[in-house]
């Protein structure tokens, strides 16, 4: 397994409602400057702060899952379903766009939070009827462990987010000096997102000398055989990591980015 590590130059960016909104994009769009287009059914990563209050109006969407994950502040959803909701730090609003929503978002001053799309197989995907659940900070699954790492369990096993697209993902928190093992799948794709701190990233009895990466990098590592990757906190305060882990190629077709 070969971790690559793409640095926040090599990532996209974007911004809304006038720059109030502004998003580093791991994966991004054609023209937003993000090296990466895709992982799999992995489509679209974007990490938004907002300086202030900030409104993105009613626009479409249909067959992509799509999870808004909160980690500050919080998050308004409006849509045609006749939704109106709005989640805490901690807590995850999830659309499954199926045959197509409209929907708007509002966003607190000094909030933080992901928007990450999923793609199943859309020919299935766009014949199902649109969803949307909301889920707080308290439903999802969260180990902590004496050896100085936490572990909360947001999309897959017991958590309360289980999508079509084949899709696991953590919020990790690494105490400085500690060092945090994570199994990856063979087929699949294991990817992380450096939110605080920084560290090394190796896989578990190779020899190979273990990467560096630093907050704010995108890490991509693919596991051709089952596989533990060991993160190590190098820093002094918490090393925070987002993990998904996503299959490496899929049965069906993926929608090609233009």
């Amino acid at each position: 397994m070969q971790a690559l590590v793409y640095t926040p130059a090599m990532q996209g960016v974007g911004e809304f409602d006038g720059g109030k909104i502004k998003e580093q994009k791991p994966i991004g769009f054609p023209g937003e400057g993000a090296v990466i287009k895709r992982v799999g059914p992995l489509f679209y990563w974007a990490w938004a702060t907002s300086s202030a209050e900030a409104i993105i109006g009613l626009h479409p969407h249909q067959g992509f899952e799509i999870i808004t994950y909160v980690v500050k502040g919080s998050a308004f959803h409006g849509d045609t379903l006749g939704t109106n909701s709005t989640v805490g730090a901690g807590g995850a609003q999830v659309m499954q766009t199926g045959s197509g929503v409209s929907h708007q978002e509002k966003v607190s001053a000094n909030a933080e939070l992901f928007q990450i799309w999923f793609e199943p197989e859309l020919t299935e995907a766009i014949r199902r009827q649109p969803t949307y659940r909301q889920h707080e900070h308290e439903d999802f699954p969260q180990e902590s462990n004496a050896a100085g790492y936490q572990v909360k369990t947001v999309i897959g096993s017991d958590a309360p987010i289980q999508l079509v697209a084949d899709i696991k993902m953590w919020d990790v928190e690494v105490n400085s000096g500690t060092h945090y093992k994570q199994k990856v799948s063979a087929g699949y794709t294991l990817t992380a997102l450096a939110i605080r701190g920084q560290g090394t990233w190796a896989e578990s009895g190779a020899s190979k000398q273990p990467v560096n990466f630093h907050h704010k990098d995108f890490i991509i590592a693919a596991a051709k055989a089952e596989t533990e990757v060991e993160i190590i906190n190098t820093d002094e305060g918490i090393l925070r990591l987002i993990l998904i882990e996503v299959p490496t190629t899929v049965s069906y077709p993926l929608y090609h980015k233009r």
